[in-house]
This record gives C-alpha cells, sequence and structure tokens, in this order.
C-alpha cells in the first residue's frame, strides 16, 4: 500500500481495510514479526490489533518450527510444560536452617549492625550534635532506616523540656535574641503559635518595608488571576 493513502491521528497510522484484510489472512499462519515488518508497524501494535480483531495462531503453526520451542498444541502459554507444579516440595526443603552458609561463606557475610562505605563513614555515635537549617540538633538514638527525626531532636527543646517539662501542644519556643545557637534557659522563651504569628505579621514591620510587602502580594494576586483567566480564555477557545 502507498504511503499517501496513509491516515494518520495524534502521529499514528491508522489500520484501514486493506490493512486488516491482510491481518486477517496471514496472522494465524504467518509469524508475527514478518507480518509487522511487511505492514512497516511495531510488533505490539500487530499483536493489539489481531486480539482486538479475535484471531489467533493456528494449531498448525504452533506446531511447526516459527512458534517458541516450548509450546505445544493445547497448551495455555509457552513454557506451560516446564512449570514447577502446584503442590510439589522443593529439594531443599528443611537442608537449610536459619544463618546456613556453605565453605567461608559466614566468616564474609555482613554482621548485623555492621556498616561500611559512606554509611562508615558518616555515621555519628549517640550524643553527637550538627547543625539542620541553622538549629543545633542532638543524636539520641541509632535506629536504621528511618527520619532523621526520629534519631536526632533539636537541642534547644531537650533542654527547655529538661527543666519545664514537655512542650505544651500547640506551643513553640522561640530565641529572645534570634540566634538560633543560643540555646540557653534565659534566651529561649515558649508561646503559642498564635502569639507567633501575630509576632512575624506585616503590621509589625517598618511603614515603608510593610508597604512593599503589601505592593508584592497584591502584585502576585494580580499575575495569578491573569494566568488562570488566560487559561480559561485559551480552553474555550
Amino acid at each position: 500500500m502507498a504511503a499517501s493513502t496513509d491516515s494518520f491521528r495524534a502521529g499514528k497510522r491508522l489500520w484501514n481495510p486493506a490493512d486488516d484484510e491482510t491481518l486477517r489472512r496471514r496472522y494465524p499462519h504467518t509469524r508475527t514479526s514478518t507480518l509487522a515488518q511487511q505492514l512497516r508497524r511495531s510488533l505490539s501494535s500487530v499483536y493489539v490489533r489481531a486480539a482486538g480483531l479475535g484471531l489467533h495462531k493456528s494449531a498448525a503453526y504452533l506446531a511447526s518450527p516459527d512458534a517458541c520451542r516450548l509450546r505445544r498444541v493445547g497448551d495455555e502459554h509457552p513454557g506451560k510444560a516446564t512449570q514447577y507444579r502446584k503442590g510439589n516440595v522443593p529439594l531443599n526443603k528443611g537442608l537449610r536452617r536459619p544463618g546456613w552458609s556453605p565453605g567461608r561463606m559466614r566468616e564474609t557475610q555482613f554482621k548485623k549492625g555492621s556498616r561500611s562505605g559512606k554509611a562508615a563513614q558518616h555515621w555519628m555515635p549517640i550524643g553527637s550534635t550538627r547543625l539542620i537549617d541553622g538549629y543545633v540538633y542532638v543524636k539520641v538514638a541509632d535506629v536504621p532506616s528511618v527520619p532523621y527525626t526520629v534519631n536526632w531532636l533539636p537541642l534547644h527543646i531537650l533542654e527547655w523540656e529538661r527543666v519545664n517539662g514537655p512542650l505544651p501542644a500547640g506551643s513553640v519556643l522561640v530565641f529572645r535574641n534570634h540566634e538560633r545557637m543560643d540555646i540557653r534557659l534565659a534566651n529561649l522563651e515558649c508561646i503559642t503559635r498564635r502569639e507567633l504569628m501575630a509576632r512575624n505579621t506585616v503590621h509589625n514591620l517598618p511603614k515603608p518595608l510593610a508597604q512593599a510587602v503589601q505592593l508584592l502580594g497584591a502584585l502576585n494576586r494580580q499575575l495569578r488571576r491573569r494566568t488562570r483567566d488566560g487559561k480559561h480564555d485559551r480552553r474555550t477557545a
């Protein structure tokens, strides 16, 4: 079939009556890869189209060398004859025990809790400290494969709770001098999240800065509105 008569949709070449007729006539007894090459289509495209037309390979083809060597007439799929049957007992059942290892395998196996490579280089013992987002964290546990917030806790919160007990629900600790590494109890203040929001509100900023923040917010809202309206117009065009 000439390429000029081909029809396309979304970049894909459509099947036409002539191709369907060729597929019906040759699919049952022709190797699919050969048929796909002659029809100038992918292998998966031919399989899908054949399934849609209800086509199947003939018994003569399945018994021929062109079919899979393991396929037999009446098999549901290749390899069925060599499948492990349900109910068969594995030959090594009961021969191995927990910790079993042949030869010197036990000597070279990873031991529980052992570390190597980067894990060993970066490992830190309990009690170590490090900076995370400007806050001092201390390692309180060594549980593998968990978020760092399980093994590492903020040192300023631990120090405050050591004296005052658990931090009340809905409360946060703030640094009076705004220095996150200054974890002295005198520098820690427990306030509610509502109080924290009030402290950080734009109205507490100098007037020129507050006006600039409000103007920036108004501009961002206008940009979002125009972008949203533009998308809507394109959809309805």
